[in-house]
């Protein structure tokens, strides 16, 4: 697994770059736009160009991908805030075009209190189908983030995410990001090697292992099946530190990123990293 952090864009996107590798990043996570409001000014051609340049120059970062907007939500019914979020996401899938990068990471969206999941879901699948289809020179592949099944979220069990992905028409710029703290808190077990392989085996029956493209890679600051995201430092939450050694060291995603998006930011992920790292063998 190719281990990295959410990091800070400030001063530029390329300096996002630059702060991975000081602490180490193999991989990376950035914003690449306003995420707290829904207007967004168009990518200044010299950010694009330093980016691209230190995205070339600092070979062994990779892969990079964006997390999007908080504020958007593929599965809501209100008509305004739908077009808002389509729009915000299309800019996302835009601007990640244009500083290449692999992957945009999505929650896949909060439905309303009396909707049947399903209904919500279809509707997700007919927003990212409309989404894929008016960037379709795109090779940005959209990665649905698994949830804690906080609230009305949808998106928490593998159920769900294979039932957007089978209404998806170009299933090859579709796929899951896994985030351990969430599972875990939705109810997925992973703490033994045992309940690891059955955890696999069960995504790859219900969803298929060639969707998997990314993990955040957080611990849980509450009991299984919590219903809570809330992050932890790894080691220090409710997961414990050996299950994230069943991760690091699978050779099913050696290539896969695995992004720390602990609490404290830069502080601590070179800390958290150097955790991962060491529990390679």
């Amino acid at each position: 697994m190719r281990l990295g952090a959410h990091v800070s864009i400030a001063g530029g996107k390329y300096k996002a770059i630059e702060r991975g590798e000081k602490i180490g990043c193999e991989s990376l996570q950035i914003f690449i736009r306003n995420v707290r409001a829904w207007a967004s000014k168009p990518l200044d051609k010299k950010d694009i160009e330093d980016f691209l340049e230190f995205k070339t120059n600092y070979t062994e970062i990779w892969p990079i991908l964006s997390h999007n907007s908080y504020l958007i939500n593929l599965a809501g019914t209100e008509e305004e805030k739908l077009n808002k979020s389509y729009n915000a996401m299309l800019d996302e899938l835009i601007k990640a075009d244009q500083l290449k990068l692999d992957y945009i990471n999505m929650h896949p969206g909060n439905k309303n209190e009396d909707e049947k999941d399903e209904v919500a879901l279809l509707r997700i699948a007919s927003q990212l189908n409309n989404l894929l289809d008016e960037t379709k020179n795109s090779t940005v592949k959209i990665v649905l983030e698994t949830t804690a099944g906080q609230g009305n979220d949808v998106g928490y069990s593998f159920e769900h995410m294979a039932k957007i992905i089978e209404n998806i028409e170009n299933k090859d710029r579709i796929g899951i990001t896994f985030d351990t703290c969430h599972s875990f808190a939705a109810g997925y077990d992973f703490t033994t090697q045992e309940k690891y392989d059955q955890l696999w085996d069960e995504f790859e029956e219900i969803v298929g292992l060639e969707y998997l493209y990314a993990f955040h890679l957080n611990d849980a600051a509450n009991e299984l099946g919590s219903r809570v995201d809330r992050h932890e430092h790894i080691g220090q939450g409710e997961i414990g530190l050996e299950p994230f050694s069943f991760f690091v060291n699978d050779e099913k995603f050696t290539d896969h990123p695995g992004i720390l998006e602990t609490p404290n930011g830069l502080e601590k992920f070179e800390e958290n990293l150097l955790k991962l790292k060491n529990l390679r063998k």
